[in-house]
């Protein structure tokens, strides 16, 4: 914006300099033409009184002779010969530097007459007395030209620092312009970071203030709509504590067993999920999208141990053949525990949910070591697989029927992209879908090294 003010300025700013600088100058070059010209005429005027008192050539010569200008040779006479007291023809008196046609041409009625030469021009006078004579003055090339050049540096100077002038004046505007544009398109960058408290001083042109105005109350509407999302959310599950109360009064009577001990299990799972969500939409401060964890990191192979432990029981009863790998060894990723379980919690249950009962399924840890900058986490089943896996990972695509991801895919995304990963559906090595996650562990993209490190685990296992 500020470099096109200042083309906008240079290309006005010239346009008025040459609308202007190029007819002056011809103005200038014709002044000193007629400068010039003029001069000759009063130089041709001083022949005057020779001419009216005698014709003799001699006393002409010494009449020319007498003036400054005639010892140079510019000035001519062409006059009648008068010693006889005959007009015998036109003799020339100084230097003749016109041809015989340009005399004839000359008439006392067209008056001065101007006749280009080697080296200048010559101005041919007719007088008249008691006789008519022609007088002519030479004038150099240089004397119709002096001064010309002088004047069109100064014209161009002048033009140059007016150019230089609109550029420094529309620089200073550009900056006021351009700055209060930058701190609006910063604040909007920092509001889309979460930070919810910026606001943007309202100064510069008024359009500026304008939109400066509107941000300042679209960010304070945002954040009133985010604390009433919070405190909405916090009086929801505050109210689910009664019902979960009474769940678990109830599961503490079905007495021993697997299945009464995977539902009190459940129970106190989902208790501790809803007190999770009551701290966090309770709490004021919020959190940066995309800052990997904000400062949180858990043991992603103890997470994964844990969920699996739980959903292995409810594979167990449906006939599912489960395989874990790659979690022997402690892998430290920059996710909040529960922010970790509940993405493999989405993945397990989709297996659980889109799959028939008696389908295998698989969870793959790849971690290269503390060299490594990511961790991959591969989720696989024996299933049908997905049919459009860039519709699945939209947010709240499908109908809950066969095939459909729901929010599930959602939550993992948003979980890969805090740490600057990302999520990818493809076939997996048991025929169905695998779903692998990048986590990375220095903010920044796994690197190709991490990636082909977890293409070649996925050939180990199809071998």
């Amino acid at each position: 914006m500020r470099w096109a003010l200042v083309k906008v300025c240079i290309a006005v700013t010239a346009m008025v300099v040459v609308a202007f600088a190029v007819p002056l100058a011809l103005v200038v070059k014709e002044m000193a033409r007629d400068r010039a010209f003029s001069n000759a005429e009063r130089l041709a005027a001083t022949v005057l009184p020779a001419l009216a008192i005698t014709g003799d050539r001699d006393q002409l010569q010494r009449a020319l002779a007498s003036t400054p200008t005639g010892l140079d040779g510019r000035i001519a006479v062409y006059a009648p010969d008068g010693r006889d007291g005959r007009e015998s023809g036109v003799a020339a008196v100084g230097r003749r530097r016109v041809s015989a046609a340009d005399l004839k041409a000359v008439t006392p009625l067209r008056g001065a007459t101007v006749v280009p030469v080697e080296g200048g021009f010559a101005l041919l006078q007719p007088i008249v007395t008691t006789r008519t004579a022609v007088v002519e003055v030479f004038v150099p090339e240089e004397e119709v030209t002096n001064g010309v050049a002088t004047a069109w540096l100064v014209l161009a100077g002048t033009g140059l620092a007016l150019v230089v002038a609109s550029v420094v004046i529309a620089d200073r505007l550009g900056t006021r312009m351009v700055g209060a544009a930058e701190r609006l398109a910063k604040a909007a960058k920092e509001l889309g970071a979460g930070r919810l408290a910026v606001r943007v001083p309202e100064e510069g042109p008024a359009e500026l203030r304008w939109a400066a105005a509107a941000f300042n109350s679209m960010a304070d509407q945002v954040a009133q709509l985010l604390a009433n999302e919070r405190e909405l959310a916090a009086d929801l599950s505050h109210r689910l504590r009664t019902p979960l109360t009474v769940l678990r009064l109830n599961t503490a009577s079905l007495g021993d067993g697997d299945a009464a001990e995977q539902t009190r299990e459940a129970v106190a799972q989902l208790e501790r999920e809803v007190d999770h969500i009551i701290r966090t939409a309770r709490e004021q401060r919020t959190q940066p999208p995309g800052t990997p964890g904000a400062g949180a990191v858990c043991d992603a192979s103890e997470v994964i141990r844990e969920r699996m432990a739980f959903w292995s029981a409810l594979a167990e009863d449906e006939g599912r053949e489960v395989r874990l790998a790659g979690v022997g060894q402690p892998v430290r990723v920059p996710v909040a525990r529960a922010e970790l379980a509940a993405a493999l919690d989405a993945l397990l249950g989709n297996v659980f949910r889109h799959t028939p009962e008696g389908t295998a399924f698989a969870v793959d840890v790849h971690y290269g070591g503390p060299a490594s900058n990511s961790v991959i986490v591969l989720v696989s089943d024996a299933g049908p697989g997905i049919e459009d896996p860039d519709a699945a990972l939209r947010r709240g695509h499908g109908d809950g029927g066969p095939g459909s991801t729901g929010l599930g895919l959602d939550i993992v995304r948003r979980v890969a992209e805090s740490t600057g990963g990302d999520v990818r559906i493809g076939r997996s090595v048991l025929g169905g879908t695998e779903v692998r996650i990048w986590l990375a562990l220095d903010g920044g993209p796994a690197d190709g090294a991490d990636r082909r490190r977890g293409h070649r685990m996925r050939r180990r296992a199809r071998r």
